[in-house]
């Protein structure tokens, strides 16, 4: 990631399109490694043969690793903060009804099956972020606005759930659209 070949939405996004039987079969930490290996293959850092014997193949060029030992600390201490500091008008305001988009993308999308055509209400806006969706397909950052959007229990799993209940999530301007 630190060499530009890679972001954690590309990252989660690959792990998505690991095949079903191996998606089911692997280990939480399995899939991040397995997601790992092949940004390193596809992006030249190293091939299959040297990952598979753990050596580096013959005359293969030593490169000057983006990340050391030293570096880990203060890298993972700092995170990869996905806020950022740019001029978005926000599209919606606290209090405001908004139906969350039915969108049936292929590939990476972080605004859950369950939730989609659902009506909620803006709680408040959390600023400006990272759009995961492009950012997972190295379309650009696209930032926009996040809102808390809190959605009734009933609406999102019918009459049987209790009227008490709530689901508060965090959604991108482009998963909603006013209600």
């Amino acid at each position: 990631m630190r060499a530009g070949k890679g972001n954690i939405d590309n990252s989660r996004h690959g792990i998505e399109l690991l095949p079903p039987a191996d998606y089911l079969r692997m280990s939480y930490y399995e899939k991040w490694t397995a997601r790992l290996e092949e940004l390193l293959v596809k992006g030249g850092v190293v091939t299959r043969e040297e990952i598979e014997s753990g050596k580096p193949a013959a005359g293969s060029p030593k490169g000057t690793p983006a990340l050391t030992a030293a570096m880990v600390p203060v890298t993972l201490g700092r995170g990869g903060p996905a806020r950022r500091n740019v001029q978005a008008a926000p599209r919606f305001k606290a209090k405001q009804r908004v139906r969350a988009r039915n969108i049936n993308p292929t590939g990476h999308t972080r605004l859950p099956r369950y939730a989609r055509g659902k009506v909620g209400a803006i709680v408040r806006d959390h600023g400006v972020f990272v759009f995961p969706d492009t950012n997972a397909l190295f379309q650009g950052e696209k930032p926009q606005h996040v809102y808390s959007v809190r959605f009734a229990a009933r609406e999102l799993w019918g009459d049987q759930a209790s009227p008490r209940d709530a689901v508060y999530l965090d959604l991108w301007d482009d998963y909603l659209e006013p209600a």
